[in-house]
């Protein structure tokens, strides 16, 4: 018998933004997770440690500091690249062996290559490099078994929270497999229903779903942002894992992101499971189901470097269009009349409100109108200046400082009105998501063509591509892109 929670039936997940108590839009709180290099420092200290063993095949005259240090910092280095200290499943060292050989042995021929030219009259014959770098390996092996042993015993006796989306079989047989074993350490501890626009998802969690485990626990459907909140608190829920695939019905690319980036706000560990989640000799499974870890695709390293671009950039250029800021200043006050920058409230980073800067292109509207009012071109409140500066992008240019106070970023997704963020988080699943980032003058969508009364689910998809494939060279491209189109007619 399935356990639901609430009254709503099960259909799609509503990812509107939360409101707060003063109403203002909320975006889920981060909780902070544990440090990589925290996760990673039994392993790292595993791999050191077989370095300094080695040192029993060596000769005297070999046993040199500098040979020890150039193996720990090479083995360390390429195990790293390699992804041999990510979390995983329950690996065992014969899963690792082929990868941890081969380069173990680069990490010689490099150090010994080194050795002989920073140590002359030292080098390491044929001999004490093949000993050298097997006896490395049988420690590293042994010191690698034994943190995963105590990883196996902690996973079964710390039993780690985690949500299941996907309502189809094989979201229920992933919830059956996880509770019957408890060495992949996680409990389910609800079904999370996948964005659907259509209505109810086909092969739903239900009564009627035949295909199903029959050992699957019994767990609550999941189906509003409110629900999921919920259950994270409640539960202290750690893992999000879906259900990969057709079969898994945790639904499209586009209908998982907005899922996907809300975990990720929650701090939580998000893992795609069966399908084609996985690939290559080192791919995970869970009981024969491939898997696949999905990181948060924007780092805060790089949010400070995006930051940092952001005011080397709009500093000077600030200072450099000064007599077109005055020049656009003067025109709107002396033909257009009093009022020459238009201030709205916006919806930046995480919800947050900002008040945007414009140059008035509009005759003035009510508080009312302004603020639920579609913009689009042509606009018959439109002055004939305003018209100009619309056509050349220049009613832009004061968001310059929006950028220097920090509201905004050169290059992000377009902030909108609070009336609309919340219509569109609710029409289209990907809005919300759009939040992730800090919003900007020009983005993806923009140099695309999509700006001004253009289709909403378009920027959006624009929007989540550019932050879930991020780089601080995308934002140079966009920002000449940007530069090179001003001469081109636009829209509002």
């Amino acid at each position: 018998m399935t356990v639901t929670t609430g009254q709503p039936p099960l259909g799609f997940v509503s990812l509107a933004p939360r409101r707060d108590a003063t109403d203002r839009l909320a975006l889920p709180n981060r909780r902070r997770t544990a440090a990589p290099l925290r996760r990673a420092l039994p392993l790292l200290a595993s791999d050191a440690a077989a370095a300094l063993l080695c040192n029993l095949a060596l000769g005297p005259e070999q046993r040199h500091p500098v040979l020890i240090a150039q193996l720990i910092a090479c083995v360390v280095v390429l195990n790293a690249y390699a992804g041999l200290y990510r979390p995983s499943g329950p690996w065992t060292v014969l899963d690792e062996l082929p990868a941890l050989a081969a380069r173990i042995l680069v990490a010689w021929c490099a150090a010994a290559a080194l050795f002989a030219a920073l140590v002359p009259g030292h080098a390491l014959d044929l001999g004490a490099l093949l000993a050298g770098s097997g006896t490395q390996l049988l420690a590293a092996c042994c010191c690698r078994a034994a943190v995963h042993g105590h990883r196996r015993r902690s996973a079964r006796s710390r039993l780690s929270s985690a949500l299941i989306v996907g309502t189809g079989p094989a979201g229920r047989r992933l919830a059956a497999l996880f509770a019957h074993h408890p060495e992949y350490g996680l409990r389910p501890v609800g079904i999370v229903a996948p964005v659907r626009d259509e209505g109810p998802t086909p092969g739903a969690y239900d009564d009627t779903d035949t295909d199903a485990d029959p050992l699957a626990p019994a767990l609550p459907v999941l189906t509003t942002t409110e629900e999921i909140h919920r259950a994270v608190i409640q539960n202290g829920v750690q893992q999000a894992v879906f259900a990969d695939g057709p079969a898994g019905t945790a639904g499209t690319d586009a209908d998982r992101a907005p899922l996907v980036a809300l975990f990720h706000e929650y701090g939580c560990a998000t893992w795609f499971v069966g399908g084609g989640a996985g690939r290559g000799p080192m791919a995970q499974h869970v009981w024969g189901f491939t898997c696949r870890r999905v990181d948060p695709p924007t780092a805060r390293r790089g949010i400070r470097v995006k930051r940092l671009l952001d005011i080397a950039v709009a500093g000077p250029v600030l200072v450099a269009i000064s007599p077109v800021l005055l020049a656009c200043a003067l025109a709107v006050r002396f033909l257009d009349g009093p009022g020459v920058l238009f201030r709205q409230e916006r919806v930046g980073q995480h919800g947050r409100p900002f008040t945007l800067l414009k140059f008035r292109t509009l005759r003035p509207a009510d508080d009312h109108e302004a603020a639920t009012r579609w913009s689009v071109a042509n606009d018959r409140r439109m002055s004939p200046v305003g018209h100009i500066l619309r056509r050349t992008s220049m009613d832009e240019l004061p968001q310059i400082w929006n950028v220097l106070r920090g509201d905004m970023s050169l290059v992000g997704p377009r902030p909108e009105r609070p009336f609309f963020v919340a219509n569109f988080s609710k029409t289209h699943p990907g809005y919300a998501a759009r939040h992730r980032m800090p919003v900007g003058i020009t983005g993806l969508a923009q140099v695309n063509g999509l700006r001004g009364d253009t289709s909403i689910e378009d920027r959006s998809r624009f929007d989540n591509h550019y932050i879930d494939h991020w780089s601080l060279w995308q934002d140079v491209c966009i920002i000449i892109r940007t530069a090179l189109s001003l001469v081109r007619p636009a829209g509002s």
